[in-house]
């Protein structure tokens, strides 16, 4: 089993989560955070923390593999996070949308302020 991270994130990225893993298996998008399943240990101490519910475990949460496949994917093109960053200023106007992913998902890694 590995945690994923799923539609809630989108416009969201609270990254709470980022601060608590121990393997640092977050990786960043635009507007968007993944886990990598490869790097995942299963410790679970990430789904609590977000505050949207965006994590999941795959074995429950995820029966046809889509987050599977979308947080592993991303996971290897995007950089990795291992800093809470700023979340999105407008995040309240989406925390409890649900169809994110197909209206704002962007493909885009995250940018980092130096």
């Amino acid at each position: 089993m590995t945690y994923l991270v799923t539609d809630a994130c989108v416009k969201c990225k609270f990254m709470d989560c980022v601060e608590v893993c121990p393997v640092d298996c977050f990786y960043e998008g635009e507007n968007f955070l993944v886990i990598s399943p490869d790097d995942c240990i299963d410790c679970g101490v990430c789904e609590p923390e977000c505050p949207v519910d965006a994590i999941v475990a795959d074995a429950v949460d995820d029966p046809d593999g889509k987050w599977l496949r979308i947080n592993a994917h991303y996971a290897q093109v995007w950089p990795n996070i291992t800093v809470k960053g700023v979340p999105p200023a407008d995040r309240g106007d989406y925390e409890r949308e649900t169809g994110k992913f197909e209206k704002y998902f962007s493909s885009r890694p995250g940018q980092r302020e130096p």
